[in-house]
């Protein structure tokens, strides 16, 4: 076993194991996507989803696409557009696009069926190592090695002494991960959910709840005195940037019932919403009238989100240029809309 260069006791492993996945069976959290009806494709959609996201925010776009797309083969069918304007602000909108790519490819090469090797999973689009070992161990109970940011931080403490793991993933704590997976393969996919449990719920980066922690006592960080972690790891700035202005831009066109001028999304700077994006597109002949009001001030306040940004014409003009280029957005004879 591989501590760094150091050597993990082997009986504190079993240890771990068994105190950890027994933690798990009591205090797992009742998630739609762990239940025994789930399927490979919820499955899947909920990892697209939970990178970089809460679950708390996951849970309701979740159920709306497997209303919406219970089976790759419905999301295929719909226009990429479509992915994007329901992935609503879950952030990262280029998963939505890599999401209905994969469906496309799992359709078009997989009949339908999601293919449950890590190496299968690796052609999809979208689909890197982690997200290829979580969907084989969670939906086809293959125990692949799972390594993100939770179950990283959860290995340092317990087995290196560190606050936390490093900036980046490293050979080192993929060789640890793996050395670290149970023998018996039902316990190993077990073992993969109930780490990422303990690091999201008791284990997390900035206010661990040692006491309630099944393995504290044996705990490296614990027994080192808890030090302080050996870099401060770097906050994400929102305000101001690229992405804050990506993002009111994606509101906009996701709430538009018609394409947006370019030159009024270029010059949004605390302009009053355009006359193009009200009035007509909301009659009752196009919908209840209770729904063409809600529709219509939902696309007010994403005007307003974007017209109170503080970004100028360049910045404003190069973040639209981005989403164009990315596949997120469409321009047509000087309009803009999502794709479909």
């Amino acid at each position: 076993m591989h501590k760094g260069k150091e050597f993990v006791d082997t009986s504190s492993i079993a240890q771990a194991h068994q105190r950890i996945n027994g933690w798990f069976s009591e205090a797992a959290r009742d998630l739609p996507w762990r239940r025994p009806d789930a399927t490979p494709w919820g499955i899947m959609v909920s990892e697209f989803m939970l990178q970089q996201t809460p679950v708390v925010r996951v849970l309701p776009v979740w159920h709306e696409w497997m209303r919406r797309w219970p089976t790759p083969a419905l999301l295929a069918a719909e226009p990429s557009g479509e992915a994007v304007r329901a992935w609503g602000r879950l952030g990262y909108p280029r998963r939505a696009l890599r999401l209905h790519a994969a469906a496309v490819t799992i359709v078009e090469e997989y009949d339908g069926a999601v293919p449950g090797s890590p190496e299968a999973l690796l052609s999809l689009p979208g689909v890197g190592g982690y997200t290829a070992a979580a969907i084989s161990s969670f939906a086809f109970r293959i125990p692949a090695v799972v390594v993100d940011t939770n179950i990283r931080r959860v290995h340092a403490r317990l087995f290196t002494g560190n606050a936390l793991p490093e900036p980046a993933l490293t050979a080192a704590e993929n060789a640890l991960a793996a050395d670290l997976m149970p023998a018996d393969p039902e316990q190993a996919n077990i073992w993969n959910a109930a780490v990422m449990e303990l690091g999201a719920l008791i284990c997390t980066a900035r206010s661990p709840q040692c006491m309630d922690c099944p393995v504290q006592d044996l705990c490296s960080w614990v027994a080192a005195g808890k030090p302080e972690p050996h870099y401060t790891p770097k906050g994400q700035a929102w305000h101001g940037t690229d992405r804050q202005v990506r993002g009111a831009i994606m509101g906009v066109l996701r709430e538009a019932p018609v394409s947006v001028p370019r030159m009024d999304l270029v010059h949004s700077n605390g302009q009053a919403v355009p006359e193009v994006l009200l009035g007509e597109h909301f009659e009752p002949a196009l919908a209840p009238e209770s729904i063409g009001e809600l529709a219509e001030r939902r696309v007010v306040e994403a005007w307003k989100k974007l017209s109170a940004l503080t970004a100028d014409k360049k910045q404003r003009e190069s973040c639209l240029e981005g989403l164009l280029r990315d596949g997120l957005a469409f321009e047509a004879d000087g309009r803009i809309s999502l794709h479909g």
